[in-house]
């Protein structure tokens, strides 16, 4: 019947429901936009250290304007601009960037800032500070790096289960940005158990963009067959958002690009979701529609959700004088 349908150039129906928030947050936001200010006031090329989010989109519409992104500053010329991307980076970037007479400006998300200070006043009031987050990760690495003395990594309740400390130890924990609440709650509650004397960050301080976005995909997974999640293969907040469709027990696919879609993929399902994680740019969502729209006869709804109306200055060293045109991507 699907293919005497196809044949006679009718197209299956398929409702489409869209997460809300879902897409770019304010940290990730203020990174792009601090990005295009820097070559509108400095001209290309512009130096970024990392991706200045994990998204080769974005990557690539700053590349073409003349943005040069580096994993070693030994890549810059000595003098050149350069950015923190939103990721954070340890204290020995910063040092070897001010060696070589870069003009540093640091785009780190505030959040992110925000880890890096608390791990640090844990520090000095004498606690043992445990990282909640995944070694390895970018933004992991550059916490690691923006203290004096090492934090103890955890991704699981195993992981507190095997620390080597005794019960007494007066704790502290922080915890990566890209993690929700929920995500950390276990986590919390076995360090809090082994180590009564414990204290740490209200909830309030957990990155609300990470926590929006991952309630939405719970909301919608109530009503589809299948989750689409926007986002790069190396987006830590991307491929979650993947794990919590499938925890609710709904297929899910990480969608890089609108290319990147099987419609082999919608076979059996009547209703689909579509998400974007905080770092993939509205662009894609909206190509991923027209691929989808080849194939089916759509109805599109916006889930309410929350409404974000947070905003980030830029950073200091960016003068605003010379307002960059908003990125097209």
């Amino acid at each position: 019947m699907q293919a005497e349908r196809e044949t006679m150039g009718a197209k299956p129906p398929l409702r489409v429901l869209l997460a809300n928030p879902r897409g770019f947050c304010a940290g990730v936001e203020r990174a792009i936009e601090t990005v295009e200010r820097a070559l509108a006031q400095h001209g290309a090329p512009v130096y970024v250290r990392h991706e200045i989010v994990h998204n080769a989109r974005v990557c690539d519409a700053l590349r073409a304007k003349g943005a040069v992104f580096v994993e070693d500053l030994a890549e810059v010329p000595a003098g050149s601009v350069v950015i923190f991307s939103a990721h954070g980076v340890p204290r020995r970037v910063e040092e070897e960037a001010a060696a070589a007479h870069h003009a540093i400006i640091d785009a780190t998300c505030p959040l992110v800032a925000k880890v890096h200070g608390g791990a640090r006043r844990y520090q000095a009031e004498g606690r043992t500070v445990i990282l909640i987050g995944h070694r390895g990760h970018v933004e992991v690495e550059g916490t690691l790096g923006q203290v004096d003395t090492p934090l103890t990594v955890v991704a699981s309740a195993a992981d507190v289960a095997a620390l080597e400390m005794p019960a007494d130890t007066p704790v502290a924990y922080v915890t990566q940005t890209t993690l929700s609440v929920t995500d950390t709650q276990g986590i919390i509650e076995a360090i809090r158990t082994r180590f009564p004397d414990t204290v740490g960050p209200e909830t309030r301080d957990i990155c609300y963009a990470t926590q929006n976005r991952q309630q939405a995909v719970r909301e919608i997974a109530e009503e589809v067959d299948l989750v689409l999640v926007v986002g790069a293969r190396n987006s830590s907040n991307s491929n979650r958002l993947v794990e919590i469709a499938e925890d609710e027990g709904v297929p899910a696919r990480l969608v890089p690009a609108a290319t990147d879609f099987d419609p082999a993929w919608l076979e059996g399902s009547a209703t689909v979701g579509i998400t974007a994680g905080a770092s993939a740019p509205q662009v894609i969502v909206d190509e991923l529609l027209e691929r989808l729209a080849e194939h089916r006869a759509l109805t599109v709804e916006a889930q309410k959700g929350v409404r974000e109306n947070i905003t980030f200055k830029l950073p200091r060293e960016i003068d605003g004088r010379d307002r960059a045109r908003r990125l097209a991507v």
